[in-house]
């Protein structure tokens, strides 16, 4: 059974930091893309990075200079560092691992910044 459980959302001031973490089970780690998606309320679902199998990272550029994406294949984890957070950064992040034609979400985390 693929699972892929996100933590480490919460409510941060504007310019603070958090970092999410998305451990993934079920699969093949190693030979999947992965990535970090938001959702924030009456919008599309938005990539926010990516990261291939050979670490090379894609960020939005609202993000960009900000967010970091870093994966551990022993671990089987990826994690999204995200500085000088903003109140447009308020979603439901979720994670993401695709293959080809396979693609498997976690359930997401909020993010809420605010003061």
């Amino acid at each position: 059974q693929v699972q892929l459980v996100e933590s480490g959302g919460g409510l941060v001031q504007p310019g603070g930091s958090l970092r999410l973490s998305c451990a993934v089970s079920g699969i093949s780690f190693r030979f999947y893309g992965l990535g970090w998606y938001r959702q924030a309320p009456g919008k599309e679902r938005e990539s926010v990075a990516t990261i291939t199998i050979s670490d090379s990272p894609n960020y939005a550029d609202s993000v960009k200079d900000r967010f970091t994406i870093s994966r551990d294949n022993v671990r089987k984890t990826v994690y999204l560092q995200m500085n000088s957070l903003k109140p447009e950064d308020t979603a439901v992040y979720y994670c993401n691992a695709h293959l080809g034609i396979s693609t498997y979400w976690g359930q997401g985390t909020q993010v809420t910044v605010s003061s």
